[in-house]
């Protein structure tokens, strides 16, 4: 299937406490079969607590006194990458750990009921205090402190993964996740992103479950250091060597990726907006790119589909709350194709957008966002 070609229908019916529908496309309708039960994605990780500052005219100095114009509170963690992709109308289920606190109550209650995730991988644990991370934007950066501790462990029943076609895994050096084992055997396409390698060494071979990865997406410094490569493209086709589909994120050039199985590359720019936090934007194109795979969408279209979910979700607090619905989509594609002068081959980049986004600008449902409290959602 080509994303020009794509077909568009309903997507699963994910309801909230207003019954709002959280997904008016269903970009793998063309691929899903009638008695198909299965999740499209599985994710598993810890979900936090985000407080987010915003508009801060500078880092803050120590011993002084900073104040933000704007605040925002939001699930976290896992939760960014989640609810960005229930967002674009894929059946997600999570696995998490909950705390039995208000924090865990409304973290649940947001992605549960507000998103339609699914949740019975997860488990909510008695006396164990939800993690939290305060972030403060500014300067198109951000800087973050977070708190928390590790859940009780659980029995081996635990390591288990719903039938899926994809999940994603988030790599640690010198750790193997039972789980990514088992789903690979079952079939799931295995996504994989990595943080900072605090040890230092930057060995691919220390990712031992990067073996059972369809594709593997790290930032440029990211990618360097892994392969030892001096440019970020030279080192996504290093990557190949272990991995079938290397993306390397470019930051404000946009996107690089690779694909050994069909000697395709592709590079898509970024595209430019006026940042107003940045939290989360990462997890929100690996979204991006996870949904257009699993629709069969060219190479270069997954990059620029990626790459525009980051973009808008920028543009919002919080990192879960501030990821784009199909019609903030399907604005942003209206609104550029109405700009006087557009250039039109930055145009057809997108063009594989006319043949998904809704039609009406309008939506029965709003998007929730990030807002100062959580105390609020009690008396919805």
């Amino acid at each position: 299937m080509t994303a020009s070609n794509a077909s568009t229908g309903k997507g699963p019916s994910y309801k909230g406490k207003a019954g709002q529908c959280q997904a008016q496309v269903d970009p793998l309708a063309a691929v899903r079969a009638p008695d198909d039960s299965r999740w499209d994605v599985y994710l598993t990780g810890p979900v936090f607590l985000d407080i987010i500052f915003t508009g801060l005219d500078s880092a803050p100095v120590r011993g002084t006194e900073s104040w933000a114009r704007g605040m925002g509170s939001s699930p976290g963690g896992v939760a960014n990458m989640a609810t960005a992709l229930a967002r674009l109308g894929l059946r997600t289920s999570l696995a998490s750990a909950f705390g039995d606190d208000h924090y865990g109550d409304y973290c649940w209650d947001a992605l549960e009921q507000g998103e339609g995730i699914d949740l019975s991988p997860s488990r909510r644990v008695p006396g164990w205090h939800s993690p939290v991370t305060v972030s403060m934007a500014y300067e198109g950066e951000r800087t973050m402190v977070s708190h928390g501790h590790e859940p009780p462990p659980e029995g081996p029943a635990s390591h288990y993964s719903p039938h899926a076609r994809a999940a994603i895994a988030s790599l640690t050096p010198g750790k193997r996740a039972p789980w990514v084992t088992q789903a690979a055997s079952r079939g799931t396409r295995i996504f994989a992103d990595v943080g900072w390698d605090d040890t230092g060494a930057w060995d691919l071979a220390g990712l031992a479950d990067l073996e059972h990865c369809e594709a593997f997406l790290p930032n440029a410094e990211e990618a360097m250091r892994y392969t030892g490569a001096t440019c970020p493209r030279a080192a996504a086709h290093a990557l190949t060597d272990h991995v079938p589909l290397a993306v390397v994120t470019l930051g404000a050039e946009g996107a690089y990726a690779v694909d050994r199985r069909t000697g395709e590359t592709a590079e898509v720019p970024a595209i430019e907006v006026e940042a107003l936090d940045p939290t989360g934007a990462g997890d929100v194109f690996v979204a991006g790119f996870v949904t257009g795979t699993l629709a069969g969408w060219p190479l270069a279209d997954r990059l620029a589909f990626a790459g525009l979910t980051a973009a808008l979700s920028v543009q919002e607090f919080g990192g879960s709350l501030s990821a784009p619905g199909w019609s903030e989509i399907g604005a942003w594609w209206r609104k550029v194709q109405s700009v006087d002068g557009q250039d039109p081959m930055a145009l057809q980049r997108y063009g594989f957008l006319a043949g998904l986004v809704p039609e009406a600008a309008a939506r029965p449902w709003p998007l929730r966002r990030a807002v100062p409290t959580i105390g609020f959602g009690r008396s919805a």
